[in-house]
């Protein structure tokens, strides 16, 4: 059983930074992969980015890409989502979940996900 906290959102401008959290607790194995999805009001949950707990392999949606990094801290059990140069359409509910296996199509999806945070707000002001 793992238990996810996220923390670290808030209101922002646009062009701000935030790096935002994702404490583990409970054994997190070598095969697990941490995934952050976001969803916008209105919208259904989209998948962010993820990283493999082992290697620190990562794969990042499109529009994403060059502007969020995503990390983790095998020794705190921490993932980590930094995220620059926001934009107004970043605004979103950021849960990170954990899922096993490797890295491919289907880890955007958040039905192969067996635990979930509860959610930290981000909000970008224009």
């Amino acid at each position: 059983q793992v238990q996810l906290v996220e923390s670290g959102g808030g209101l922002v401008q646009t062009g701000d930074s935030l790096r935002l959290s994702c404490a583990a607790s409970g054994r997190m194995f070598n095969s697990y992969v941490m995934g952050w999805f976001r969803q916008a009001p209105g919208k259904g949950r989209e998948f962010v980015a993820a990283v493999t707990w082992s290697e620190g392999n990562t794969m990042y949606a499109d529009s994403v890409k060059g502007r969020f990094t995503i990390s983790r801290d095998n020794a705190k059990k921490t993932g980590y989502l930094q995220m620059n140069s926001l934009k107004p359409e970043d605004t979103a509910v950021y849960t990170c979940g954990v899922t096993a296996g490797r890295l491919s199509q289907a880890t955007m999806w958040q039905r192969g996900y067996s635990y979930w945070g509860q959610g930290t707000q981000v909000t970008v002001s224009s």
